[in-house]
Order: structure tokens, then sequence, then C-alpha cells
């Protein structure tokens, strides 16, 4: 039953080849060029920093590493938001990642919300 849920890290390997995708099949230029490159680092780093996090040697890891992911996380919701506002991208194509994005964020903060609250064992 708990298997219906989509697993945390397959979601964002997914989010992540939509961004290269969606990297591959942007105009280019000069103005855009460098804004789409920080959105493909961003919006790829989410993924392989929570399979750093998974992998964490100590708990503190996993929430250093889980932290990071995070920041990602938001760092690439920005880079949405200024592609969509600046006409790099119509809107229109961009509002599934953005909403995928926010949940995204919200999945990681309450992740390391609640792996920074619990108590060691």
């Amino acid at each position: 039953m708990e298997k219906v849920k989509v697993d945390i890290y397959d979601r964002v390997f997914e989010f992540g080849c939509r961004i290269v995708r969606l990297h591959q099949g942007a105009t280019r230029t000069p103005t855009s060029r460098p804004v789409l490159l920080q959105l493909l680092r961003a919006g790829t780093s989410i993924g392989a920093n929570l399979e750093e996090a998974h992998a964490g040697q100590s708990r503190a890891d996993f929430i250093a590493k889980s932290r990071i992911a995070l920041k990602e996380a938001r760092e690439t919701l920005y880079w949405l938001r200024l592609i969509g506002a600046t006409a790099i991208v119509s809107t229109k194509r961009l509002e599934p990642l953005l909403q995928e994005s926010r949940e995204i964020v919200a999945i990681l903060t309450t992740i390391v919300k609640n792996t920074t609250a619990a108590r060691p064992r």
C-alpha cells in the first residue's frame, strides 16, 4: 500500500530529467544562456545531493546533504520563476515544473525539519 507513493528519490530524478529536456528545448540567446545554465545546474543537483544524503555516513551528514538539496530546490524555483517572468520560456510550459518545484521544496523542508527534530537513536 505504501508503494503507491512516488519515492522522493525517483521524483527528484524525474524532475531533473524534465529540467534537462527544458534546457535542451529552450532558445538560447546571450541573455538566456547563463540563466538556463543556472537552472540546469540547480535543477539537476537536487537529486544528486539527495542521493548523497541517502548514503550519508551519519545522521548529521544526512541532514547537511538534505539541507543542500533543499537549497538547490529553492534556487531551482527561483530560476524557473525568472525564466517565466522574462519570457525565456512560456509560462504555460513552465507551470507544471513550477508546481513540481514547489512540492519538492515542501517535501524536502519537511524531511529536514523532521530529521532535525527527531531524537538520535
